[in-house]
């Protein structure tokens, strides 16, 4: 079984402008990391011309579904049933981008099937980095 689930999204970005244009994005869970998921856009899609990875708890991906989630650098929120609003908070700006639900909810099955949700803490491995840890003291 993988223990990296990517899935590719389309990321619509809400600008000024009327029409909001598509990006390509990828949500990537690995299991060696339960808590976390990442969200990537292309060097083509930012203002920087880089790659852009934003970090995030599932949770707040998973309870951004359901209604407004977020106080940091990454807040989430519905938008009707088939849209899901990602905002991401950096000093250069704020980056909004639209998501459709269902995308959103596919990937969190299939990172729940790999970890479920609540049991993430049993793929820490603590016992074993601390018998690491103690090994090289």
């Amino acid at each position: 079984m993988s223990i990296v689930i990517e899935q590719p999204v389309e990321a619509r970005l809400v600008a000024a402008a009327p029409r909001m244009p598509s990006i390509p994005a990828t949500l990537r869970y690995d299991r060696r990391d339960p808590f976390a998921v990442r969200m990537t856009f292309p060097a083509p899609a930012t203002l920087e011309g880089v790659e852009v990875c934003w970090t995030f708890a599932r949770d707040l991906l998973a309870d951004g579904l359901h209604g407004p989630e977020g106080h940091g650098d990454v807040r989430v929120r519905p938008y009707g049933y088939d849209r899901t609003v990602l905002e991401f908070h950096a000093p250069e700006g704020t980056a909004v981008v639209h998501v459709r639900s269902a995308e959103i909810r596919r990937f969190l099955k299939a990172t729940s099937d790999l970890v479920p949700l609540g049991l993430e803490h049993l793929r820490l491995g603590l016992d074993h980095d601390l018998a690491e840890l103690m090994r090289d003291a």
